[in-house]
């Protein structure tokens, strides 16, 4: 794919929400299509949500959700005749999670009557191709990791690369109108259309990063997504609900998203520098940035992620309310910690190497554990255990262990036996797999496409 000969004046870009199936106001929609965009650009998922959508293929939003946004988005891009790019899609971008946002699609489009032509756009990977590059010395690890070993490749339940924009412009030169991409950069699918058409990269690429998250760069996320307008100095962002406001703070704070450097930012392609970017309302709800620059890569990279099964995990919870017991909550925790592993080594037979415990406590230290500042005794704890083991048997047989202690257990110096209270009932609840990411590595490619493959559902080729 090479940019147009004949740069557009301007390109639009409308971007309905953050997440596929995370659901907009139809009237936004309605009212981006009066702004004329050129595209609608939606991202399908992230690795916000933890490793398990990745290892275990399936997608954290609901078919019905799902479906709801593309009946919206798929009505819309026709009847505009503007292509709709989804990234990521299935939470994780695996092979299942295209084709399950395929398969609704055509499912949509069958029932509204709309012939859309679908690429879909794939990026799971073959730990055997991956051992092969990284036997080339290919592979290079990403901070905070070290060398790649072949066998964490082969561990691995599932791999995907991370896209640029290539395949999504290669699937629209080749007449797709809809794009169903794997993994790809959050920024990937807005920044495609700008690109083909002859926009800077800069410009295009620092848009594309800022409309990824929808309204999130917006004075109120709730109220929709946004639109941005691209041209040959910079570009402007505007809300698509008209009551919603864009200010110079808001659209530049989003650099502070998800980036460990608020002012670079790298693609596979290259890197987005905005320390020169200016940020300047047009009126009282649109912003004009100015000055952002790309920098292309010498080696175009294509960046890995893959989940292992760590194990099995059950899960218990209980609440104390008990005054004593929560002004002494740390003592009382530590206690159940000894006590439970000691029962399981009398019970079970096994040692502290051969499961995982962690205790969690709820409205004490939970999140932020011994960070926290406040050392107020806490009117009520939930305390959550969790346990990984080899098995599912072994994970729930050592939570079973612990039950009588979550339910009665006193402190030494107490003289009575207090009452705490299971959320559930039984008390245990089987949380299945656990998963772990374990690759966080680049590859050196000789082409942004090469390690990528695409199906023209009408044509029915392989690309």
């Amino acid at each position: 794919m090479t940019p147009s000969t004949d740069p557009a004046p301007q390109v639009r870009v409308l971007s309905p929400s953050g997440m596929l199936g995370a659901g907009f106001a139809p009237e936004t929609i309605e009212y981006g299509l009066t702004l004329n965009p050129d595209v609608i650009a939606i991202d399908g998922g992230s690795t916000d949500s933890g490793p398990y959508y990745l290892g275990a293929g399936v997608a954290k939003t609901t078919a019905a959700a799902v479906r709801r946004d593309l009946d919206i988005l798929l009505r819309a891009a026709a009847g505009a005749g503007i292509p709709l790019l989804v990234g990521s899609c299935g939470t994780s971008g695996t092979d299942s999670g295209v084709d399950w946002v395929a398969g609704i699609a055509e499912s949509v489009m069958a029932e509204a009557g709309l012939d859309l032509r679908i690429a879909r756009v794939y990026s799971e990977q073959d730990p055997a191709f991956l051992k092969e590059e990284l036997g080339a010395g290919r592979i290079r690890p990403l901070a905070p990791h070290g060398p790649l070993e072949p066998d964490t490749l082969e561990s691995c339940a599932h791999i995907v690369g991370m896209m640029g924009h290539e395949p999504f412009a290669d699937a629209i030169e080749a007449g797709a109108q809809v794009v169903l991409a794997g993994r790809a950069t959050d920024t990937a699918l807005a920044a495609a259309v700008p690109l083909m058409r002859g926009m800077p990269a800069g410009p295009a690429w620092h848009a594309a990063k800022v409309v990824e998250c929808g309204g999130q760069c917006t004075t109120d996320p709730r109220a929709g997504g946004v639109l941005a307008t691209i041209d040959a100095g910079g570009f402007v962002i505007e809300p698509l609900d008209p009551a919603n406001v864009c200010t110079p703070a808001s659209v530049a704070a989003h650099m502070l998203y998800e980036t460990a450097n608020p002012f670079r930012m790298r693609e596979p392609a290259g890197t987005l520098d905005v320390s020169d970017a200016t940020y300047t309302a047009l009126d009282h709800r649109r912003v004009r940035v100015e000055g952002s620059r790309f920098e292309p890569a010498v080696q175009h990279t294509i960046k890995l992620e893959g989940a292992r099964v760590t194990g099995y995990e059950t899960v218990s919870f209980t609440g104390i309310r008990d005054p004593y017991i929560t002004a002494h909550i740390d003592r009382w925790a530590a206690l159940l910690r000894t006590l439970v592993t000691d029962r399981v080594r009398q019970t079970l037979g096994l040692s502290d190497d051969d499961y995982a415990l962690d205790i969690r406590l709820y409205g004490h230290n939970a999140i932020l554990e011994a960070a926290d500042p406040d050392t107020a005794p806490p009117r009520e704890v939930g305390v959550m255990l969790l346990v990984n083991a080899p098995s599912q048997a072994t994970a729930t047989a050592i939570a079973k262990v612990a039950n009588p202690l979550m339910l009665h257990l006193p402190l030494p110096e107490m003289q009575y036996l207090p009452s705490f209270a299971f959320a559930t009932s039984p008390a245990e609840t089987e949380r299945g797999p656990a998963y772990e990411f374990v690759l966080n590595h680049a590859v050196d490619v000789d082409s942004p496409t090469s390690m990528f493959r695409t199906h023209h559902a009408h044509e029915d080729t392989h690309v």
